[in-house]
């Protein structure tokens, strides 16, 4: 296992990646966030925004929501980016859990938040995307962490041990996923399937 103390140089391939990984996903995020702001306005459009953040984060198995706090956190405080995806899984469960009880009516409010709010109040099949996903996302973090600790891809040992176990959870979770909104399209949509 390659061990290193690079400091995050644009100039390593490794870390150039995981900047422009990085700015995209926040400029999605901020797009996001002007599109439901004009929307619904500036504080449900920032509900929504971080809602919407959290099914990323809990729901999807790869670590797209959670990257954009573990990214920064890295590179400031050279926290691995698995001990902030914990916090970032607790911080998107916790926000949950505040909306459920407070104003659960905003779920209604985009197609990503109906599909989280219907995997959160559905323990059974659902909260199994849940667990996929965890499983999906701690590895492609654990994978991040390696990005930064190396310069070239050709270095990344975790990558090239792991890697196929990384994408088969991916697939699981994503399909996992796919089944969940198919459903939950079907019951808006008011169509009984038979069986």
């Amino acid at each position: 296992m390659i061990e290193s103390k690079l400091s995050f140089n644009k100039k390593h391939s490794t870390h150039r990646e995981t900047l422009y990984k990085f700015l995209i996903l926040v400029a999605i995020l901020l797009a996001y966030f002007v599109y439901m702001s004009k929307q619904y306005g500036a504080s449900e459009g920032l509900l929504l925004s971080v809602l919407s953040w959290s099914f990323f984060v809990l729901c999807t198995p790869i670590a797209d929501g959670g990257f954009i706090v573990a990214f920064p956190v890295r590179l400031l405080f050279k926290v691995k980016m698995v001990t902030t995806q914990i916090i970032t899984w607790l911080l998107a469960l916790l926000f949950n859990i505040w909306a459920f009880n407070v104003t659960a009516d905003i779920y209604e409010k985009s197609a990503v938040t109906q599909v989280l709010y219907k995997i959160l109040q559905t323990p059974y099949p659902y909260w199994g995307i849940l667990i996929v996903s965890a499983l999906g996302t701690f590895l492609s973090i654990y994978f991040g962490d390696e990005m930064l600790d190396v310069t070239t891809h050709s270095e990344r040992e975790k990558h090239h041990k792991h890697g196929f176990k990384y994408r088969l959870i991916l697939v699981l979770g994503l399909g996992l996923l796919t089944v969940a909104a198919y459903y939950q399209l079907i019951s808006q949509l008011d169509i009984v399937l038979p069986g």
